[in-house]
């Protein structure tokens, strides 16, 4: 087995460090695993830098996934890693979507056992990229909010037994309550989907199928199909919301009327100032955004079957 970089989030509380004692124990015992932990990009690049020709393990969430994969792709290493991931996030969708165990020692395991897979990735026009889901409009303003709450709840608690997690439903139970809606043009491969005279509650790329820990925004997402799941909602008045809001829940929200469910390669979204949340990552307020599909842009283990 090829040897290991372990890449971890220096500020992680012991409760992490424990629990990936308990992964590293597995790996030690099929090949040689170096530690390094990183807290800003700068760290982080030196660290990519060192690695050499060892596969690259990220020990966190989908927001330390998505900082390793944006380095290497900035970078232009992206193409010659093998990724691994050991899920020690609060909401871990990523691993969720590709069928990574939850239990670290079980996600060990498949990075012993595993077989390397091509994963895709979406990248906008200014070169960020997304690892998992981009989205706009009432999800954005969820993500913002629910950073905002995840960091005062965080200290409340110990380790990894606190509050922090019930930042993104508590984001999305506060949009629910007074979302943006937005008039925007959406286009896919080149299609109109939505135009500016319909306003729209949100709309959302997926490479991988939940986000918030759980919630299955684009369902059908694939990050190895080579094609962005697109899901717009139009579900605008009240009661529209609140039954989007209760669909969603169940996964049946692609079935409403109001809502639009199509897959492509290349995604537009102008229009109204819109904030964008890619891999929880926000940014904005922004006029106009594209993004396209890059099959194949790195590789992970994944488990087999």
């Amino acid at each position: 087995m090829d040897p290991l970089l372990v890449i971890t989030n220096s500020d992680a509380g012991t409760a992490d460090d424990e629990t990936l004692q308990r992964a590293l124990a597995v790996l030690r015992e099929h090949t040689s695993v170096e530690v390094q932990g990183t807290s800003n990009p700068g760290e982080l690049d030196g660290v990519l830098h060192r690695a050499g020709s060892r596969r690259i393990v990220v020990a966190g969430g989908d927001g330390s996934l998505h900082a390793v994969v944006a380095a290497l792709h900035r970078r232009h290493d992206l193409d010659k890693a093998v990724l691994g991931l050991l899920p020690l996030g609060t909401g871990n969708d990523f691993a969720r979507g590709v069928g990574i165990p939850l239990d670290v020692e079980e996600a060990a395991t498949v990075l012993v056992k595993g077989q390397v897979t091509p994963m895709d990735l979406i990248v906008d026009e200014v070169g960020q990229v997304v690892v998992n889901s981009v989205h706009v409009g009432a999800g954005a303003n969820a993500s913002r909010r629910g950073h905002r709450w995840k960091g005062r709840l965080h200290s409340v608690g110990v380790g990894k037994v606190n509050l922090g997690r019930l930042g993104y439903p508590l984001g999305a139970l506060l949009t629910a309550w007074n979302p943006p809606v937005l008039r925007l043009h959406v286009e896919v491969d080149g299609v109109v989907v939505n135009d500016l005279d319909t306003r729209v509650l949100m709309v959302a790329l997926g490479n991988g199928s939940s986000v918030g820990g759980g919630t299955e925004l684009t369902p059908g997402a694939d990050p190895a199909d080579g094609r962005i799941d697109v899901m717009v909602s139009r579900a605008t008045g009240p009661f529209a919301r609140w039954r989007f809001a209760a669909r969603l829940g169940l996964g049946t929200h692609e079935e409403a009327d109001e809502v639009s469910a199509l897959r492509g390669r290349e995604v537009s979204v102008s229009g109204e100032q819109f904030w964008i949340s890619a891999d929880g990552e926000i940014s904005g307020p922004e006029r106009h955004r594209t993004w396209h599909i890059e099959p194949a842009a790195y590789s992970m283990v994944l488990p087999t079957g």
